[in-house]
């Protein structure tokens, strides 16, 4: 705690930690683990996944990166600003009209349906640059949201032989299940891609780079890792719940990464209530015994979801204390009544470390019922980082 005690806020008393030691620190250990062939495209979308899309890029540059992964032209526009220097791929698509700010910022686009290689062409051609645009092409072998079916790969390479100005470097698929040990879908979509890639290359297309591999398929299954993978969640130090629960033990053991995010606030207000009074709205918690409520100046528009409504702890003096009664938009209440000389200003650690208590992300993601990646992104855009 003594780097957020060391910490002043300016403002609202609530903060975010972002270890960028970690976060490189993660990077060698799925570095370590997949071996030194595979490329490494470092996903930094969503601003980072809430934790800063140029800090987290800049920290992964320097520790060794090879690529980038982003949703949209403004995402890799505001890294290239920023100084990166790597490849970054657009991984989402395109829409039509943004060809032009990929050109002029060394964006590497995605082709997800026929239409768009004749978009590309076009716009390379008007472009006249001296070199091919690269792309890389996805296929879908079973998520169904994007990518070129199997059946239009004959149309695809039709279309691509009659292009002089764009240049094929990679293909990809993305999985639905890879956490998920339990079903057969993520080894029928591995089957599918490279029943794919093979009909490629009986085309006379060579498929580049090719990649498969997210978060899941990285921890605990190599046979998906081929030429680059592309980390999310396990580069900030999280694992998503996998199925069945032992294959997680299992992961940790092998492949152990740091949590990257400490997400504190100060407590504002504190009120002694008698037994039976209501706490917020909706009177959604009511006190069964004399009760000591904090209140903390963070709410779900700084990351602290509602779902956790009179559910889970935060952390005060290295004890964990309910949250209880209603989360609002700004603030959030707490019963301390079992934390001892809880006073004006203490610190409460709503994910990180608090002596040798720990809160993960992860672990509120599963109490919840939702994903890793959910409660990172919903880290507030009010909220200051501080980046240790």
């Amino acid at each position: 705690m003594n780097m957020a005690k060391a910490i002043r806020v300016l403002g609202r008393p609530v903060w975010a930690e972002v270890s960028l030691h970690a976060i490189a620190r993660n990077l060698r250990t799925i570095r370590r683990h997949i071996g030194p062939k595979p490329q490494i495209l470092a996903v930094v979308k969503s601003n980072a996944y809430g934790l800063g899309a140029v800090p987290v890029a800049k920290a992964l540059q320097k520790a060794g990166a090879e690529r980038f992964g982003v949703t949209c032209a403004n995402e890799g526009v505001e890294l290239r600003e920023s100084g990166i220097r790597k490849p970054i791929l657009v991984l989402t698509g395109f829409w039509p009209g943004e060809e032009k700010r990929f050109i002029a910022n060394r964006l590497t686009p995605t082709v997800t349906r026929l239409e768009d290689v004749r978009g590309l062409e076009r716009a390379a051609k008007s472009a006249r640059v001296k070199s091919r645009l690269r792309f890389h092409l996805k296929i879908n072998t079973g998520m169904n949201r994007l990518g070129l079916l199997p059946s239009e790969l004959g149309a695809f390479a039709s279309a691509l032989a009659d292009c002089r100005h764009i240049e094929l470097e990679g293909t990809f698929t993305h999985f639905a299940s890879a956490e998920d040990f339990s079903a057969g879908q993520t080894d029928e979509q591995e089957e599918t891609f490279r029943q794919c890639l093979d009909r490629m290359r009986a085309l006379g297309i060579s498929p580049g780079i090719v990649h498969m591999a997210n978060s899941g398929a990285i921890c605990a299954r190599p046979s998906t890792w081929a030429d680059m993978v592309r980390p999310g969640a396990i580069i900030y130090g999280y694992y998503q719940s996998f199925d069945p629960p032992q294959k997680g033990q299992e992961i940790r053991a092998r492949l152990p990464v740091e949590p990257s995010l400490s997400l504190r606030a100060r407590i504002i207000t504190l009120r002694d209530l008698p037994a039976g009074q209501p706490v917020g709205y909706g009177a959604r918690f009511v006190t069964e015994r004399p009760s000591r409520i904090a209140v903390i100046n963070a709410g779900y528009a700084d990351g602290i979801l509602r779902q956790r409504t009179n559910r889970g702890c935060a952390l005060l003096r290295g004890r964990h204390v309910p949250l209880v009664g209603a989360i609002s938009m700004d603030l959030t209440t707490l019963d301390v009544t079992d934390v001892p000389h809880a006073a004006l200003g203490d610190i409460v650690t709503l994910y990180g470390r608090d002596g040798s208590a720990e809160i993960k992300v992860s672990d509120v993601a599963a109490e919840i019922g939702t994903v890793t990646s959910d409660l990172l992104c919903a880290l507030g855009r009010r909220v200051p980082r501080y980046y240790v």
